[in-house]
């Protein structure tokens, strides 16, 4: 990496409020089952984009097959709590337009949905990839019809579809190894919760309750026994064809 890839700057876009992350720290099983989704794809250099307050850094770090972890987070308050936390952790406090570092892998978790001009993001995730045909690893929340007040306060421009999603990686140059559609019930819990009631915010016991006692099962069902036509959210990888 170059040098610059750990100095910090301004943030340069709209970054989630922080209420995302409190309910991704009560979320253990469901970041678990992320990075198993993500793993057999996270080795050597990843660049994490969006990586808050680092939650899942350091689960990152902590994989065998990754040499180095890039931490990429527009927000100055985010940067700081990442390096308070790991203080020899490179963190890039920007986006990803950025970086001029090729990586093997990019990690980016409930990110693309603030972007407003998400397809030149997926571009330059294919710039920053396709030197080494490296992998995508996406994750963005689905279906327009749940789209709730909550969503809009947090800075979401959209919940993407399925074809939508693929349409989009396929234009920025990527051939996608993987799309579907991830956590069904929760689908159910987000529409319900927030659209239908406009919960403002989350209830960190009722995220707690969801992680340790239906969403393991919720998980099994959809890897064990079907893979569900719809989902609270979209999982992707998608690899760097080289032009």
């Amino acid at each position: 990496m170059k040098e610059t890839a750990s100095t910090a700057g301004p943030a340069a876009r709209a970054t989630p409020n922080v209420f995302e992350f409190d309910a991704l720290e009560a979320a253990g099983n469901y970041r678990a089952a992320l990075l198993r989704e993500f793993g057999p794809h996270l080795q050597g250099c990843v660049l994490e984009i969006g990586a808050g307050v680092g939650h899942l850094t350091r689960m990152l770090r902590a994989l065998g097959p990754v040499r180095q972890v890039l931490a990429v987070e527009p927000d100055f308050r985010f940067c700081q709590a990442i390096q308070a936390s790991f203080p020899d952790q490179p963190v890039l406090c920007g986006t990803a337009a950025a970086l001029d570092a090729a990586g093997d892998a990019i990690l980016s978790i409930n990110v693309l949905e603030h972007i407003r001009e998400d397809e030149e993001e997926l571009k330059t995730y294919h710039r920053l990839l396709s030197a080494r045909s490296g992998v995508l690893c996406l994750f963005t929340p689905a279906r327009p019809e749940i789209y709730a007040p909550l969503d809009r306060q947090f800075g979401h421009y959209r919940r993407y579809t399925k074809p939508e999603l693929e349409t989009k990686l396929r234009a920025a140059g990527f051939e996608i190894l993987g799309l579907r559609y991830f956590n069904w019930l929760g689908y159910f819990a987000w529409w319900f919760g927030f659209r239908i009631l406009k919960k403002t915010a989350f209830d960190k016991g009722a995220v707690k309750f969801y992680d340790r006692c239906l969403f393991p099962l919720v998980y099994w069902m959809e890897t064990h026994v079907a893979r569900p036509p719809f989902g609270q959210s979209l999982i992707a990888t998608a690899r760097a064809a080289r032009r």
